[in-house]
């Protein structure tokens, strides 16, 4: 006799009306605004990497997104192709020269408004997260990080970026879950653009690798009360 498995279906809140339709409304008509806005310098920032790197311009990676289902997030190439992706080489050795400057204004993430177009980032929201990363989380914590879709900017990004460290990083997107709302996406934004014009946390402190996440289940509880102190406290 063989042995069946039941699945017991999944109950969750309803969302509120912002996460519900507004949000998605709202990306969409920014992504396209924004699209038709930085056109001419995407188009020129294409040309270079062409003339410079050559093919492909873009870098494709799967990463985990709404519901935890994948999709291809794109950016602008920054790493030489024998090695883009794989993370066996040091940044000195795979990052290009242009690729530095791309890095250091954000630019190369200008192409992730095209997954905002698909439906499969949002401009605000946790950052996407490559599937290495989810065994370090138990399932419950990975699958509410992935309640809501990742995004362009988010929490993490305005309060440190790569200055924090991959536990912090992934406890101020659990934060932002929680709180999803208009009025903190607007306050994010606004906290965007000084960031981005400061270069704040645009060279990594702390290398964010495998390794770095280790009992980060029990780093996370430390990581929280801190975070319960300070956060967005201004």
């Amino acid at each position: 006799m063989t042995a069946t498995t039941t699945h017991l279906p999944v109950t969750r809140p309803r969302p509120r009306p912002w996460r519900a339709w507004g949000k998605r409304t709202a990306d969409l008509l920014c992504a396209l605004a924004l699209l038709v806005v930085l056109a001419p310098l995407m188009g020129s920032i294409a040309l270079l990497l062409l003339v410079l790197q050559g093919r492909p311009v873009l870098f494709r990676q799967r990463r985990t997104g709404l519901d935890g289902a994948p999709f291809t997030m794109l950016k602008f190439r920054t790493m030489r192709q024998d090695v883009d992706g794989t993370g066996t080489a040091s940044d000195h050795l795979r990052v290009t020269r242009l690729g530095r400057v791309l890095r250091a204004t954000s630019l190369d993430e200008l192409p992730n408004l095209l997954n905002v177009v698909r439906g499969e980032m949002s401009v605000v929201g946790p950052r996407p997260m490559l599937n290495g990363f989810i065994e370090h989380h138990s399932a419950e914590r990975h699958r509410r990080r992935h309640d809501v879709r990742p995004g362009i900017t988010g929490l993490a990004q305005v309060n440190g970026r790569n200055d924090l460290d991959y536990v912090q990083r992934f406890e101020f997107d659990l934060e932002y879950v929680d709180r999803c709302s208009l009025w903190l996406d607007c306050r994010i934004l606004a906290r965007t653009i000084p960031a981005v014009l400061l270069r704040t946390g645009a060279s990594a402190a702390v290398p964010c690798d495998l390794a770095f996440t280790d009992r980060a289940e029990e780093r996370g509880d430390v990581v929280r009360e801190s975070l319960q102190e300070d956060l967005l406290a201004a």
